[in-house]
């Protein structure tokens, strides 16, 4: 599937949610923890883009975009130092 695709898809649910909102309070924050998500993989995926020059890639899975949305910047330093010192 074509990434453009992919990327217009998700940023139209994010923009349906945060437009429209969900009036339950569990599904609300279940929303919140799904942007949060996919805004981590749009950090993990912009650090893959700018990384291939000094090799470094982060797998973009459930786990990683959860740590790097949810904990933001700090997340995504910790993923990298982990990646650079832990697994070499």
């Amino acid at each position: 599937m074509d990434p453009i695709i992919v990327f217009s898809v998700l940023g139209g649910l994010i923009l349906v949610l945060l437009f429209v909102g969900a009036p339950i309070r569990p599904l609300r924050w279940i929303g919140q923890m799904c942007i949060k998500v996919i805004v981590g993989a749009l950090l993990l995926f912009f650090v893959n883009a700018f990384g291939t020059s000094f090799d470094l890639h982060i797998p973009i899975n459930l786990i990683t975009s959860s740590v790097s949305g949810i904990l933001g910047i700090p997340g995504l330093a910790a993923l990298i130092i982990i990646k650079t010192m832990i697994l070499g």
